[in-house]
């Protein structure tokens, strides 16, 4: 298992720095969100994608991914009445998957609960209409050669898609071997009914889980809240994950830099005390 860093927690440093100060505190990769480089990420140029991928290479952390893409450009959906805009975010979709490709990485995460938000008394049109999307945008995930994670969140972040096993249904429904789904350790820990590491031992050996978040029900990072990570890193040993994780904290204290050091620090530490 590879531990990659969301890029976001270095937000202050430019994407050179970043990469450096993440191999310098033992990550073995990068999870880039795709607005912290650009407000229309899916548009980079391919000199601009050469020069982030090379600059990710040779600092030692290649990027394993991208995550928040439906962030950035603005005024993306996948269940939005209008067919102009879910039509716009396929188009951005299929771009994104070129652009995992283009940067080295393997795996988009789709979180973004604001862009498949659900409106009262619109729900089931709504989870129709962004079923269709997925649908719609996974030859391109196929011929990317991407796995696209859609992430279960927790209540109230998102209201369509808050667990493991709805995520599984609908990546079941969408019938691509590209469309998989993920485990995100803060919303599993805030709203799943077992403990992750019994989500991980149930859905990893059936192949739909194609990615890891590291984090803590309190949107702090590994190690910096009531979540024990040591049996959760035991049960991806178990099951034989060799896949990637992202650390992925949302709330930096006292900074980033130092919420970086400690994540890797503690996720380091568990893994070698269970012979990881």
């Amino acid at each position: 298992m590879k531990i990659s860093l969301c890029n976001e927690v270095l937000a202050e440093y430019d994407f050179a720095r970043q990469c450096e100060v993440a191999r310098h505190l033992g990550y073995d990769g990068i999870e880039l969100a795709p607005l912290t480089v650009s407000s229309e990420p899916h548009l980079l140029s391919p000199a601009r994608r050469a020069e982030l991928r090379r600059i990710a290479s040779d600092a030692g952390v290649p990027i394993a991914g991208l995550h928040y893409i439906l962030r950035a450009p603005e005024g993306l959906s996948i269940t939005s009445k209008d067919k102009a805009q879910r039509e716009r975010t396929v188009d951005v979709m299929k771009r994104l998957c070129e652009l995992a490709t283009d940067l080295g990485g393997k795996t988009l995460v789709h979180g973004s609960p604001a862009q498949r938000w659900l409106e009262p008394g619109d729900e089931a049109d709504g989870r129709k209409r962004a079923i269709e999307c997925w649908v719609a945008m996974a030859p391109a995930a196929e011929q990317a050669g991407v796995h696209y994670c859609i992430e279960a969140l927790a209540p109230p972040a998102a209201n369509f898609i808050n667990t493991v096993e709805e995520a599984i249904g609908v990546v079941k429904t969408i019938g691509s071997p590209a469309i998989l789904t993920m485990i995100d350790c803060s919303a599993a820990g805030a709203f799943e009914k077992e403990p992750v590491a019994d989500l991980i031992r149930r859905h990893v050996p059936g192949g739909l889980i194609g990615h890891v978040h590291f984090n803590d029900p309190n949107r702090r990072g590994p190690g910096e809240g009531d979540l024990v990570f040591g049996p959760i890193l035991k049960a991806l040993r178990e099951v034989n994950y060799s896949g990637n994780a992202g650390i992925e904290p949302f709330i930096y204290i006292p900074d980033g830099p130092t919420t970086a050091a400690r994540n890797i620090g503690y996720i380091r530490g568990v893994m070698d005390g269970i012979g990881n």
